[in-house]
């Protein structure tokens, strides 16, 4: 999330002449992450973030806004779109699509608990589950095919050894993902960015309770282990090395697992999916940090972070089981 264009007091007030919200309270950007123009929105109604997609076409958004709205509808604690009063969740702000949904109560931990691994991970087995039966499909739209596009356009800024490690990462995730174990694996809609900073909490730092899910302009429907791998990778690491906390990567798993048993395919296929989670977040950080887009607040993630944790997974592997036990 980051402010790359620019909405003024007056542009808000204008949209919401289209919504039931009331009138504007305040209006605040938002400056973490690089993908949308975001900004808190107040109203005398509540309390909102408005969203101007800057990637994703308004053809290929009512996938993200219709899959938030039916897992808010089954109580699952995620941003409710809100409705316009031509009963539509999707309008447009400056030739830019864009939407309006609720805000969450809670924040980011930066540094989660074995409590907090659980709470997360238990509710995205309850968010797969959920939407099993959410009607539309879209693939996740940073998979292989944008992994296999977007390599060449960063290897002539690594090193012989970085390039070695990212080309023979992608040929052994292409055999994957054409083998019959790979087609056995569990699917259907998920978040496939659930970093910790996509997941706010309530509570206290003793007793946390579960805030929601935000950020879903990622998702796709994807084999649903690699969702968790996504998770793993990131809320279950030593920050510096990329090592993995077993005590954390055993809550989440454990709860994830008491909510929706992995299968025996999703088990074999687990040092593969945790490889394929690092290399996609390590592509993704290579070509922003190489092909940046201009924006008013932009901060750029380090991609040696995922390079360090791709490599801690081929050389440390542990199986599902070991983890689970």
């Amino acid at each position: 999330m980051a402010v790359f264009t620019p909405v003024t007091d007056a542009d808000a007030r204008e949209l919401l002449q289209h919504y039931h919200l009331g009138e504007m309270v305040s209006l605040r950007g938002i400056s973490a992450g690089i993908e949308n123009t975001n900004y808190f929105l107040n109203t005398t109604t509540g309390e909102y973030v408005l969203t101007l997609f800057e990637v994703l076409t308004y053809e290929q958004l009512p996938f993200y806004i219709e899959l938030m709205h039916h897992l808010a509808e089954k109580g699952l604690p995620v941003p409710s779109p809100q409705t316009l009063k031509n009963g539509q969740r999707l309008t447009r702000l400056h030739d830019k699509p864009c939407a309006i949904v609720t805000r969450l109560n809670g924040s980011y931990v930066p540094e989660p608990s074995a409590q907090h691994c659980a709470l997360a991970a238990q509710t995205l087995a309850k968010m797969h589950l959920a939407g099993q039966d959410y009607p539309h499909y879209q693939p996740n739209l940073r998979s292989l095919s944008w992994w296999e596009q977007t390599v060449p356009k960063v290897l002539e800024f690594l090193t012989p050894e970085q390039k070695t490690l990212l080309t023979t990462t992608l040929q052994e995730q292409q055999e994957l993902f054409a083998s019959a174990l790979y087609q056995a694996l569990p699917e259907g809609p998920a978040h496939c960015d659930l970093f910790r900073d996509n997941v706010l909490f309530a509570g206290t730092e003793a007793t946390p309770a579960m805030g929601g899910f935000i950020d879903f302009y990622f998702a796709g429907c994807d084999k649903w282990v690699f969702d968790v791998a996504v998770s793993i990778n990131d809320w279950c690491i030593e920050r510096d090395t990329g090592v993995l906390k077993l005590e954390l990567v055993k809550a989440w798993l454990c709860a994830y697992n008491q909510e929706r048993p992995f299968t025996a395919a999703e088990k074999e296929a687990w040092p593969l999916i945790l490889q394929a989670a690092a290399l996609r977040f390590w592509v993704s950080r290579l070509y922003d940090y190489y092909h940046p887009r201009p924006a008013q607040s932009l901060k750029p993630h380090d991609p040696t972070h995922f390079e360090r944790v791709l490599t801690q997974r081929k050389n440390t592997v542990y199986s599902l089981d070991q983890l689970l036990g």
